[in-house]
Formats: C-alpha cells, structure tokens, sequence
C-alpha cells in the first residue's frame, strides 16, 4: 500500500513538471481561439470570434457549414485580423481533436476555447423516443464534456486558459415541450460547475453563460421573420454585446473570476 502511495506521489511529481516545462516553452507561443459552433453572422458564435479576433488572438471558428464559416473568417479578415475556418462536428471526438492538432500544428497555444453548441429543438415529451433523447445529449452535453477534456488537457500544458460554455434559460429550468434540451443543458451546466472547482486552481477558468431570452441573429430572423422588430428596441440580445461579456470573462483576474452570468434583454419577463 505504501508503496503504490510513493509511487503515485513521484508520478504527480513529474506530471507537474513536465507541465511546469510545457508552460514555460508555451510563454513564447502566439495565442489562438477556438470557438465550436461559430454559426453564421450575426450570431453568438460568430461575434465571440470577432471579439476574440480584435482582442489579438488567432481564432479558428469550426462548424457544420463551411459557407456560414467562410463569411465569418471574411469579416474577421477584412478588419485587419487572423482567422481561421475549420470544418468540425462536435458529436466526433476525432474532429475536436484535429482542431486543437491544427492550432498547435501552426505554432498556436490556445488560451481560449467557447463551446457555442445547441440543438434547442421543442418537441412533446410523450413524443420524445429514447434514440432521439440520445441524439440531442450527445450534441448539447455529450460534446460539451469532450471538448472540455481536450480544452482543460491542452491548457494544462500551457500554464492555463478559459473555457466557456454557452447556456440556455433550459439550464435552469425545464419548460413544457423542452425535456430533451432542458436535461441536455442542465447536464452541461453542473458539468461546467464541477469542472471549474477541480481546474480552477490550475489557471483554468470555466464558465458558463445563461442565454436568457431571444438573440437577435441569423437563426432567428430566417425562422420567425418580424419576431425581432415586434420585440421593440433592444428587445432581443444583440450578439456583439455578448461577445463584449464573454471577452471580459476572459480577461478576469483570477483572484475575482466568475463561474457562471445570465445575459437577457432589458424588456425580458424573467
């Protein structure tokens, strides 16, 4: 017993200085951004890059859609910044990894990753079957939990980073006719929650960000044309004001940071 004691206390002991090691060669390393789920302009995830972008990182933006990518890669360029599309769907693991091979392939430590991914998609609970429930879990949680696993492994070589998780009012509450996505961003939620107290104390800041209303983006409008102009003035999130929050996430000192933020319009019943 002793003896596996003293072993597993000698391996922690190299771990943490090959990371020391690893962190030290990382100082002198550009930074990067990768952001899942960047979606199309405007958007969340589109704005976050473009934030991220003008805050002087390389940003790889990665999605379904390589046309909804490109435009964003345009804009970030044509604004005088570095980006990058890259064409990944969070349900394979294969394809988070490749992201992060690329960013490092090209000489980048990625001090931020924004998980941006969900599905959202009401439906009657007596309607749900089990291999729908599934499918929705693997894309609202599931790829929430791997893409974390890569994100936390990378910045631990790195002496650190930030890790954001985009919520919903469903990670709160469930409404009637939402119980798949409502399970699905709960589960995200307490897994954000456990996350940042095991790798807080490791440099590595995770938070997760309630979206709590409707979001004046592209999504929206080319379903429900008008919905955002009946709303009134500021009646739906503007995504550049969120990119502004997730960005002041990022900069936080570490003595002050915060684990989670709710973001809703001014006129929001809540």
């Amino acid at each position: 017993m002793l003896g596996r004691l003293a072993g597993q206390a000698l391996a922690d002991r190299r771990e943490r200085a090959r990371r020391r090691k690893q962190a030290a060669h990382a100082k002198n390393l550009p930074r990067a951004a990768i952001i899942f789920g960047a979606g199309a302009e405007p958007g969340i995830g589109a704005a976050v890059a473009r934030r991220a972008a003008a805050g002087g990182l390389r940003v790889y933006v990665t999605g379904r859609s390589i046309g909804k990518l490109d435009d964003t890669v345009a804009g970030i360029r044509a604004a005088g910044h570095e980006a990058e599309a890259v064409i990944a769907d969070v349900t394979d693991e294969a394809q988070i990894a490749a992201v992060f091979d690329r960013a490092v392939a090209a000489g980048y430590a990625v001090e931020l990753v924004v998980f941006n991914v969900g599905t959202n998609r009401p439906g009657k609970f007596l309607d749900i079957d089990p291999v729908r429930l599934e499918q929705s879990w693997r894309a609202d949680c599931l790829s929430g939990f791997r893409v974390g696993q890569h994100a936390v492994r990378h910045m631990q070589g790195i002496g650190g980073g930030t890790l954001l998780f985009t919520g919903a009012s469903a990670s709160l509450r469930g409404r009637a006719g939402f119980g798949a996505f409502a399970s699905n961003k709960a589960g995200l939620r307490s897994l954000s929650q456990s996350m940042a107290r095991e790798f807080g104390p490791q440099n590595i800041h995770v938070a997760h960000v309630i979206i709590d209303g409707l979001v004046d983006g592209a999504r929206l409008r080319g379903v429900m044309p008008g919905l955002v102009e009946g709303r009134g003035k500021d009646g739906a999130l503007d995504p550049t004001a969120v990119a502004e929050t997730y960005w002041m996430l990022h900069r936080q000192h570490r003595s002050a940071w915060t684990q989670e933020i709710d973001l809703r319009p001014c006129r929001e019943n809540w």
